[in-house]
C-alpha cells in the first residue's frame, strides 16, 4: 500500500515552540512568590485590566441584562445539549461492590473533585461555547465549586456573552483574568482561597504552557495545542462541503491543522482548487489565520484504499475528525485515534464546537492515541474499598506474607501474621521464610 502526499505541511506545532516555556517558568514563579499582587500586576500590564478580580453578582447581571433575548435564548439551548450528553455519561458510570474472594467485598466509588478551575478564552474571538463545555460538563459532574476565568475584553471586563455562559453554564464563582496569570490564580486558590483540584479549557500556547507546568500540582484535561481538523473523503463526497469544512476550522488560528484523508484523487484535486477562494471570502481576521494554516500546515494525503486512510487517520490522531464516505459504520467500527468523530455530511465540526452537545475541549498534536476529551470522567475520581471477614484472612493472609517475604519486604509480611495469629490462634500457617537480609 502506497501514500502519495498532493500537499505537504511546511510546519509542525513544534515549529513555533519558541519561548513560551523560559515566560511561563518565569510567571509561574512570580506568581508563587508574590501572590495576588504579582497577578494583578501582570493583568494590568498584559491585559490593560485593572479592576475587581472577582466579578459580583450585581456586576454578572448588570453587564448580561441588555444581551437580546433571542441571543441568550441560543446560549442556553447550546448550553442545556451539553449538559444533557454530560449528564448521560455520568449516569454510564457506576459504582459497585462484589465479593472476589468468600469474605473479601471490594468496591468502587465515583467523587467528584472539590474545585474545578475553567478557562475560557477570549483573543480573535469571544469563545462563548468554552464556558458552558467546561463549566456545565463539571457541574454535570458533580462538582461543588466550579470557578470560571475569561481574559478581559476591549477594557471592560469579561465579553458579556462569555459571561452569560458563564452564568447559564453554572459557575459558581467568575474571575476577571486572562493567560497565564488565570492558570497561576486557580491552581494556587489566589482571591478565592480555593485551590483548583484540577484546571480545564482551551488556550493559547502560554496558557497551555501554564497548565503543563502546573500538572502534578493539579490535574488538567489534555495537553492542548493549536486546533486540528481532518476530513476524510472519498469520490462520494460534495467537494464544495469538504473544502468549506477545512476553510472553516481553519480560521482559529494561524498555527492550525487542515489535513484531507482521500482515496479519490479527483476529488483531492477539486477540494484543493476550491480552498483559496473559500479563504479569500471570510472576514479579514478569519481570512488571515485560515490562510496561514492552509499554506503552512496544511495537507492533503492521497491513499489506494480505505485501509490506508484507517492507518493514515490514526496515525495523524486528529483531534477532530470528519468522515464523508460511503458505509460510515464501516469508518466507525475501524478508526481508533481521534478526539471527537463527526460521521456523514451531515454533521459538521462546527456543530460540535457550539451545540450538538459531545464536548469540544479535545486532545490534540497526537494526543488522541491515548486520551479521550474533556468529559465528565475527568472530574470524577474513580476510588476504590475493601472491607474483610476474619475468616477470609486465613487464605489472603498467608499468600500476602509469602509473596511480601518472596520480594524481601518482611515488614508488609508481619502485618499478615499479625491478623493470623490474632484470629486462627494455635493454628499453623505457611508464611513463607522470614527475611534475614
Amino acid at each position: 500500500m502506497t501514500i502519495t502526499y498532493l500537499k505537504k505541511a511546511t510546519k509542525t506545532p513544534e515549529t513555533e515552540a519558541d519561548n513560551a516555556r523560559k515566560v511561563v517558568e518565569e510567571m509561574l514563579a512570580t506568581i508563587e512568590r508574590n501572590g495576588e499582587q504579582a497577578v494583578r500586576d501582570y493583568s494590568k500590564k498584559l491585559d490593560k485590566w485593572d479592576g475587581a478580580i472577582v466579578v459580583a453578582a450585581e456586576e454578572i447581571e448588570r453587564r448580561t441584562r441588555d444581551i437580546p433575548a433571542s441571543v441568550k435564548r441560543d446560549i442556553e439551548f447550546a448550553a442545556a445539549q451539553v449538559r444533557r450528553f454530560a449528564l448521560a455519561q455520568r449516569a454510564s458510570m457506576t459504582e459497585f461492590e462484589t465479593e472476589v474472594h468468600p469474605g473479601l467485598i471490594a468496591g468502587q466509588r465515583l467523587i467528584p473533585v472539590n474545585v474545578a478551575g475553567c478557562y475560557v478564552p477570549t483573543g480573535r474571538y469571544a469563545h462563548i461555547a468554552s464556558a458552558y463545555m467546561s463549566i456545565a460538563t463539571a457541574k454535570a459532574a458533580g462538582v461543588p465549586t466550579v470557578i470560571a476565568c475569561s481574559t478581559p475584553y476591549k477594557g471592560e471586563g469579561i465579553h458579556p456573552l462569555v459571561l452569560y455562559a458563564m452564568k447559564v453554564a453554572g459557575a459558581d464563582i467568575i474571575m476577571t483574568l486572562g493567560g497565564v496569570q488565570a492558570i497561576a490564580a486557580m491552581a494556587y486558590g489566589l482571591f478565592t482561597g480555593k485551590p483548583a483540584d484540577i484546571i480545564v479549557g482551551p488556550g493559547n500556547k502560554f496558557v497551555a504552557e501554564a497548565k503543563r507546568m502546573l500538572f502534578g500540582r493539579v490535574g488538567i484535561d489534555v495537553f492542548a495545542g493549536p486546533s486540528e481538523v481532518a476530513v476524510i473523503a472519498d469520490a462520494s463526497a460534495d467537494p464544495h462541503i469538504v473544502a468549506n469544512d477545512l476553510v472553516g476550522q481553519g480560521e482559529h488560528g494561524h498555527e492550525s491543522p487542515m489535513w484531507l484523508f482521500t482515496s479519490s484523487e479527483a476529488l483531492a484535486k477539486d477540494v484543493m482548487a476550491r480552498i483559496p477562494a473559500l479563504i479569500d471570502t471570510l472576514p479579514p481576521t478569519a481570512r488571515d489565520a485560515a490562510a496561514a494554516a492552509w499554506r503552512d500546515y496544511g495537507e492533503v494525503v492521497l491513499c489506494d484504499s480505505r485501509e490506508e486512510v484507517v492507518r493514515i487517520s490514526d496515525q495523524y490522531a486528529s483531534e477532530h475528525l470528519e468522515v464523508h464516505a460511503e458505509d460510515l459504520d464501516w469508518w466507525l467500527e475501524n478508526l481508533t485515534c481521534y478526539g471527537s468523530l463527526f460521521l456523514g455530511e451531515e454533521t459538521t465540526v462546527a456543530y460540535g464546537d457550539k451545540a450538538s452537545g459531545p464536548n469540544h475541549i479535545l486532545p490534540t498534536k497526537g494526543a488522541a492515541r491515548y486520551s479521550g476529551g474533556l468529559s465528565v470522567h475527568k472530574f470524577i475520581k474513580t476510588v476504590t474499598w475493601q472491607r474483610m471477614s476474619r475468616a477470609a484472612n486465613r487464605e489472603v493472609g498467608q499468600v500476602t506474607a509469602r509473596i511480601s517475604r518472596l520480594e524481601g519486604m518482611e515488614g508488609h509480611a508481619r502485618t499478615a501474621d499479625d491478623r493470623l495469629d490474632k484470629y486462627f490462634k494455635g493454628e499453623r500457617f505457611d508464611k513463607g521464610a522470614p527475611v534475614t537480609v
